[in-house]
């Protein structure tokens, strides 16, 4: 007798978890969240989960309590007899504490893969990892999938006659870097020296941007300072068009006014943690599909490596 699939989704991720339960076919599972006066809660499956495969969907962006609740949802369900619990975790918050980059700090990557194995995940699926390292936090398996499944075909469509494939920053060379060279483009670097988290001294462009159409790529657009900044320097630099693509649309603080005042022509993101407001320079592509799809290959124990290479996304 084959294994059930149940889809769960945490409070963070409802909009996505129903449509990658509805491209897997199945309805999504019943839980409800008691909420107790002085703050706590206590997440419910309300059906059976017993030797069932059971995914739990939930991106882990502020507040914290996305954290917990994940947390307590995976416990809930291994105490409940679950065959296997795989948290799906779209958006892995807490990624930029990958390492210590001075004294005194915690890695809080490291901290919150020990958390999930604690609870008794069996297994984790994410996407566009701010590190490629932080698989290695974890002692469960991971499967890291890349959300140029959506953008390349997306870029492609747009046939821009001069594309040039940008980074942000030095960090994210390795990324865009690979859709340049998928895409068959130039690459361009911008460099940039931080006085604090969030804020950028100055910042200065390696390569030649005139007469192109310039993507920026990168995986988190948080406050939008930088990746505007940019955007504003691709076009004085003489610069056609400038667009970004960027996997995980935190969007915190001026981020929004900042994407509407900045020179895009469009921001590209998916919607791996939901957006709350609308502009009309910002695009949303679902990950939905993918996921499914995944699910689907995890569940009946197929490989997923036709997911990691550019070549098979199309």
């Amino acid at each position: 007798m084959s294994t059930v699939v149940k889809i769960f989704s945490g409070s963070s991720s409802q909009n996505l978890a129903q449509k990658i339960a509805e491209h897997y076919g199945i309805p999504l599972g019943k839980e409800v969240v008691a909420r107790y006066s002085d703050g706590e809660f206590q997440p419910s499956f309300e059906e059976t989960l017993r030797g069932k495969d059971v995914f739990i969907i939930q991106s882990t962006f502020p507040p914290a309590e996305n954290i917990l609740e994940l947390l307590l949802m995976i416990d809930a369900a291994r105490r409940a007899s679950a065959n296997q619990v795989v948290a799906v975790i779209p958006y892995f918050g807490f990624a930029r504490q990958d390492r210590k980059d001075k004294p005194r700090v915690p890695i809080g990557a490291k901290l919150i893969a020990n958390l999930l194995t604690a609870a008794g995940v069996s297994r984790v699926i994410t996407m566009d990892l701010h590190a490629d390292q932080i698989q290695g936090f974890f002692d469960v398996p991971v499967d890291h999938l890349y959300a140029s499944a959506i953008f390349v075909p997306y870029l492609k469509d747009l046939n821009l006659p001069n594309l040039v494939m940008a980074s942000p920053d030095t960090g994210g060379t390795r990324r865009a870097g690979a859709y340049a060279k998928f895409m068959n483009s130039e690459l361009v670097i911008c460099y940039k020296q931080r006085v604090k988290p969030n804020v950028v001294d100055r910042m200065m462009l390696i390569g030649d941007v005139k007469g192109k159409d310039v993507v920026l790529v990168d995986d988190i657009i948080d406050t939008a300072g930088s990746i505007t900044k940019a955007g504003q320097m691709m076009i004085e630099n003489g610069a056609t068009s400038v667009r970004a693509i960027c996997t995980h649309p935190v969007f915190s603080g001026k981020a929004l006014e900042r994407i509407n005042e900045s020179v895009f022509e469009e921001v590209i993101v998916s919607d791996t943690i939901p957006m709350t407001c609308e502009s009309p320079k910002i695009t949303v592509l679902s990950t939905s599909k993918l996921f499914a799809d995944v699910i689907l290959r995890v569940h009946s124990h197929q490989s997923i490596s036709t997911h990691y290479e550019f070549s098979t996304m199309l």
